[in-house]
């Protein structure tokens, strides 16, 4: 009886609190997933919050990037191909950012770049980037 009454009670908060969980889109659940491939890979050069104050920033021969102010230097916009491109790096090319290829390997996922092309992309890189979207100031 008293098992019968308590879910009378709690089995609606209960539903509704398990109906908002499903409710995380698929977009949200790369964002999620890029912030812990962020926090593992990224901040310790650019900083938890982005702002290219990590631990390791003062160290480095090149400042690290303020990835809060990506669309803003962009004209408002968040440029997805640059920072794929920057992010996921490219064998042999020489520049600031470590190369991350092989960290980012994994299932391919594709995605439809600034002017609608399609491009198969590593899942772990698209998820950093729409991370990234998501803590522009």
């Amino acid at each position: 009886m008293r098992i019968t009454r308590f879910m009378r009670i709690i089995g609606p908060g209960l539903a509704t609190v398990l109906a908002l969980g499903a409710c995380v889109t698929p977009r949200q659940t790369d964002a999620m997933t890029g912030a812990a491939r962020y926090a593992d890979h990224c901040a310790a050069c650019h900083g938890p919050g982005g702002r290219g104050d990590g631990v390791l920033a003062a160290g480095l021969p090149v400042s690290p990037a303020d990835l809060t102010a990506l669309s803003a230097r962009n004209g408002g916009v968040f440029p997805w191909s640059m920072v794929m491109a920057r992010v996921h790096g490219y064998a042999g090319r020489a520049g600031e950012m470590p190369e991350f290829g092989t960290i980012l390997t994994g299932p391919m996922v594709s995605w439809a770049d600034e002017t609608g092309t399609p491009v198969e992309t590593p899942a772990g890189l698209l998820a950093i980037a729409r991370y990234l979207e998501t803590i522009q100031a």
